[in-house]
């Protein structure tokens, strides 16, 4: 009669056989596997058994005819590894086949985690708080659904009662300071803070009626609903130093300052440039920067380089030369005249002998006027059509009205074109401190702050549709500008998009398979580049992890 029994081997493996005897003694008839767990053991075990009770198997060659009364056994402890009288078999009553309890994505909410830690921000003591910044990064949700998601991460969700609460606490609890404050000491020892990239953005409710913060203003999505302007201050590569939310009608230009001046207080900094694009330049800003003894890049708008380049154009006419630079100087005011266009040198800026300017850098590019004379043939092209009546549309530009009729603005497009492929950068910094080539390519790091809209307003989801009240409002900002910095993290260490690295690590299941009363969790198979991403995500550890 063929029987199971279990040996216990010298590696500490217990090993499970099926025997039976022959002439009085024990021959091994198959060898079915060796276990290092009680999960293991029981898997081993009912397969086992499932070779016993199978009539049609071939595999054991025992010759008999085998019974389904076959009986599990249990060695006892100390026993020195043999189990089994054939008649001393045990009870009938056994599991059934193992199954899936059920599979989660914890290792991608493992990692998730951990860059959350790395970053600091488990000084919140608050898991709650936590697994709604990473629901966030994964799959940006209501409050109501990021309990599925959590599951799926491998999570015990908390309540949705319990989530409300959290956002209450994360207001009243300052989490925000603290957050800005733990991101501003990583930004500091892995980046560079001596210059900050500033914009704004706007976020637009499906709501009927304006409050206190939700109101109709300019949008730049062009909706007519309440709406809140958002301004984000980022370092050179893009991760977040600080975020504001400002009521929906409030100007761009009237955002910047209070953010710059609430990090500066912050952190105690007397000494940084800021950069902005043109939408930011006001004369108002740019005085209170200097004022505030901070350096400043930003944006020119086309209408000043008439001005600017009056010596340009006396004397060189509109003929510019690829990559050409013109160091020259920018009345801050409109009544301010300090270029002398007789002067066929174009003067250097100094603060001290042009108190009534600021330094001006122009770059011309061959590639932008390119760019640009196609724009203004399709804007020319337009004005015509609708000036001849052949496009109903709103006054398009370059049309101007004229005796009662609309007629083609030449004066206005012969300037365009004069202008085509110049770009403008107003600064308070001297040349023989920041070169003009110095000066373009940090404007052009601005990239960074609007590629961190881009991820808040489409990976995050950044637009806060189910929140009414400020509190839940900032709260829920808060959330965003937290799951940016894991995000932007991730980004940093993989050089992947971060919804890319969801895309390719959330597939990553690991399954809870329960089993003759014993459940045991099983990771899953990790491809190379699975794991490489891995090993870039969790990267350097963060101070405070070595300690």
């Amino acid at each position: 009669m063929a029987f199971i029994r279990r040996v216990r081997t010298a590696s500490g493996a217990t090993a499970v056989q099926i025997a039976e005897y022959v002439r009085g003694r024990q021959r091994i008839v198959e060898h079915v596997g060796s276990a290092h767990t009680e999960a293991e053991l029981g898997m081993l075990l009912q397969r086992a058994r499932e070779l016993l009770d199978n009539p049609a198997q071939g595999v054991l060659e025992l010759g008999i005819e085998p019974t389904p009364s076959v009986k599990g056994l249990v060695a006892p402890v100390g026993d020195s590894g043999l189990f089994t009288v054939p008649d001393a078999a045990v009870s009938a009553d056994r599991d059934g086949p193992g199954r899936v309890v059920g599979t989660d994505s914890r290792i991608l909410f493992d990692a998730l985690a951990g860059v959350f830690t790395a970053l600091g921000f488990d000084g919140l003591d608050d898991e709650v708080f936590r697994d709604l910044v990473i629901a966030r990064v994964v799959e940006p949700t209501s409050l109501l659904d990021a309990g599925r998601v959590l599951r799926d991460l491998g999570q015990s969700a908390a309540s949705y009662a319990t989530m409300k609460r959290t956002l209450g606490r994360a207001a009243a609890g300052k989490y925000r300071d603290r957050i800005a404050t733990w991101c501003f000491q990583h930004a500091s020892t892995s980046g560079d803070i001596s210059l900050v990239l500033y914009d704004v953005t706007t976020l637009y409710f499906e709501a009927e009626k304006e409050d206190e913060l939700r109101k109709v203003g300019y949008s730049k999505e062009r909706c007519v609903d309440p709406q809140i302007v958002v301004g984000l201050l980022v370092d050179r590569g893009g991760f977040p130093l600080e975020i504001g939310c400002f009521e929906g009608n409030k100007a761009e230009t009237a955002t910047m300052i209070p953010i710059i001046k609430q990090f500066q207080a912050r952190h105690q900094l007397a000494d940084m440039v800021v950069v902005a694009d043109a939408g930011m330049v006001s004369a108002g800003n740019l005085r209170e920067l200097d004022e505030a003894n901070l350096r400043f890049i930003v944006g020119s708008r086309m209408t000043k380089a008439p001005t600017d380049l009056a010596s340009h154009f006396r004397w060189h006419g509109d003929a510019f030369t690829d990559g050409q630079l013109i160091d020259t100087i920018t009345p801050r005011t409109g009544h301010t005249k300090e270029n002398n266009p007789d002067l066929r040198a174009e003067p250097v800026w100094d603060p001290a002998t042009n108190p009534g300017s600021w330094r001006a850098v122009w770059a011309y590019s061959r590639k932008r006027a390119v760019r640009d004379a196609t724009t203004l043939t399709a804007q020319e092209n337009r004005a015509r059509e609708v000036i001849e009546g052949q496009k109903a549309a709103r006054t398009p530009r370059f049309v101007k009205t004229a005796g009662g009729k609309r007629c083609l603005d030449e004066a206005s497009l012969t300037r365009a074109r004069q202008l085509a492929g110049l770009k403008g950068y107003v600064t308070n910094i001297p040349a023989n401190v920041m070169t003009a080539t110095e000066v373009i390519g940090s404007y052009h790091d601005l990239w960074h702050v609007e590629q961190s809209f881009r991820m808040s307003k489409t990976d995050l989801r950044a637009r806060p549709m189910f929140h009414r009240t400020r509190d839940a409002i900032e709260a829920h900002l808060t959330i965003v500008f937290t799951a940016l910095a894991v995000s932007r993290t991730i980004q940093n260490r993989t050089g992947l998009a971060v919804a890319n690295v969801i895309k390719q690590l959330r597939p990553l299941r690991s399954a809870t398979i329960a089993i003759n009363g014993t459940t045991q969790r099983f990771a899953p198979d990790i491809s190379a580049e699975q794991q490489a991403i891995l090993d870039a995500i969790h990267g350097p550890k963060s101070h405070a992890l070595r300690k």
